[in-house]
């Protein structure tokens, strides 16, 4: 019997692997133990493991079943995958193994590497994972037929092969069925905040919620933008939420937990009402403004600037000075049509370009008239060379080019009011429409903390005496621009109309602090 098991060999065993090629790549490497098999790169994961599984079929497709003279592969590991640990020294021996000679497949749970080899019957129900299939599938480590004794008489030539060299019997043998990986179950953990959701927590309402908002929160987290009123949202519920499951187990954690939840909401809300350029009135419902407190202290700074550097005094000069230094603020150079000038209402836009031109502070190419009749699709190219940065790259603002034609835009909405416009208004009531617009309260009470606007700070905005202001007021109030307007003897008092709220920028001091991202550049 021993020489008989000497002239047979061993079972064959072929192995698969799939390796990264190296880090900071995604391609594969699919090698097999064959040497005379080529080694194989592909640019995926899934197209190695592919390219493995049908490099495993060619090899079961040419094996033609087990060989006649073959004996269990597992041999060379003395049979470790039934034996007991106790058995030692009985692992070697050929008569540990039983049943036919099959082929077997063995895959790793990760995808890493698939192994066929011929081995006994006895070894393959006993190795975890481990699939019988016959040459005729030639299966996959995902599809698998089962073999018995008799199905492996027809496929091989001759009586069936059995590694402890038993005769057949003439009845039937069923292959063993190969032992399935046990799993466990367990009930998966809900968590929110970190903290584990009690499966047996009451009421279930409370747990129901519990559970949706930690679903929400982490889709949150994967978002791609964020949304700060969601945001804020959730943190109110979480509150709700912890505040009642603090009621429930009496955890002082809990509560914790609740009040910064509600801190988080606030600030969440707040945040996404400055970005947004929301306020909200102690009286009214929160208002959509065009520009941000931290974009409402620039837009002061461009009219303080003009104020104090107007080349020229008159009313329709410094509404031009205005309105050219936001088209050019940031690099000192901008386009202009023509239709920019005329639509301001000037008494002589052409009269009044050339003198700009002529002092200096305006540099056009050609003549004002070719600026006057220049058109969007070829507007006229201007520099104000006082705006030019200096070779520290510094100008007299700090806001970038993505700023500015916000800016430009808010105060071409202002001078642009349908109202105004009917009434005729000139340069002195659009300067005061700019002034009144800056100088309130989040309200629209005029002044600091609604306590009216200095007629010395207006004084040097506006060149208007005490009754040509007075004309300007009652022009702004004919025009449900604003109500309750009183001129007094220092200041000018009063209440901006609320079809005006979106366009006013509240004073800093009643909005709270400026954002840090309103004060970079661009």
């Amino acid at each position: 019997m021993a020489s008989e098991l000497d002239e047979r060999v061993l079972g064959r065993r072929w192995t698969v692997r799939l390796d990264a090629v190296g880090r900071g790549s995604t391609e594969v490497r699919v090698s097999c133990s064959r040497p005379s098999c080529a080694e194989q790169r592909l640019p995926s994961a899934a197209a190695g493991r592919a390219a493995a599984v049908a490099h495993l079929k060619a090899h079961l497709r040419a094996a033609a079943g087990p060989r006649t003279g073959a004996y269990c592969a597992c041999r060379i590991e003395s049979c470790r995958t039934h034996l007991s640990p106790d058995d030692r020294q009985m692992r070697g021996q050929p008569w540990r193994c039983g049943g036919a000679v099959v082929l077997a497949v063995v895959a790793d749970r990760a995808g890493r590497w698939w192994q066929a080899m011929e081995c006994c019957a006895r070894c393959a129900a006993a190795t975890p994972g481990a699939k019988v299939v016959t040459p005729a599938d030639s299966p996959g480590p995902a599809a698998h037929t089962p073999v018995t004794a008799d199905r492996a008489s027809a496929n091989a030539a001759g009586a069936p092969q059995f590694s402890d060299l038993s005769p057949p019997t003439a009845g039937p043998r069923e292959v063993p069925a190969p032992r399935s990986t046990p799993t466990r179950r367990r009930q998966p953990h809900r968590k929110i905040a970190q903290r584990v959701i009690p499966h047996d927590l009451r009421p279930v309402v409370l747990r129901d919620e519990l559970v949706e908002l930690g679903d929400l929160f982490r889709a949150y987290q994967r978002r791609a933008e964020p949304d700060l009123a969601l945001l804020a949202d959730l943190h109110e519920r979480k509150a709700r939420a912890f505040t009642t499951w603090a009621d429930v187990t009496a955890d002082t954690g809990l509560r914790l937990e609740a009040r910064r939840a509600e801190q988080a909401a606030a600030a969440a809300r707040s945040q996404h009402l400055h970005r947004t350029g929301c306020t909200v009135d102690s009286d009214g419902p929160a208002v959509a403004r065009l520009l941000t407190p931290g974009q409402g202290e620039h837009a002061r700074s461009v009219l303080a600037y003009v104020a104090d550097h107007s080349p020229l005094p008159d009313p329709d000069a410094r509404l031009l000075v205005l309105m050219l230094t936001l088209r050019t603020a940031h690099a000192g150079t901008g386009n202009l049509v023509g239709q920019d000038v005329t639509s301001l209402g000037l008494a002589d836009p052409e009269d009044l370009v050339e003198r700009l031109t002529g002092c200096g502070w305006l540099v056009i190419p050609g003549t004002a008239g070719d600026l006057l009749a220049s058109r969007p699709e070829s507007p006229t190219a201007v520099s104000v060379p006082s705006l030019v940065p200096g070779e520290d790259g510094g100008g007299p603002f700090t806001f970038g080019k993505k700023l500015r034609p916000k800016l430009s835009g808010w105060a071409r909405r202002v001078v642009s009011d349908r109202k105004l416009r009917k009434a005729k208004a000139t340069s002195g009531t659009w300067l005061l429409a700019l002034a009144l617009a800056s100088q309130c309260s989040v309200s629209g009470r005029l002044g600091p903390d609604g306590q009216g606007i200095a007629l010395s700070s207006l004084a040097a905005w506006i060149p208007a005496d005490h009754g040509e202001l007075q004309r300007l007021v009652e022009q702004l109030t004919a025009a449900d621009w604003l109500t309750e307007g009183t001129l007094g003897d220092t200041h000018l008092t009063g209440q901006l109309a609320e079809r005006i709220l979106p366009l006013t920028c509240p004073l800093a001091g009643q909005t709270g602090p400026v954002g840090p991202a309103d004060d970079l550049p661009g």
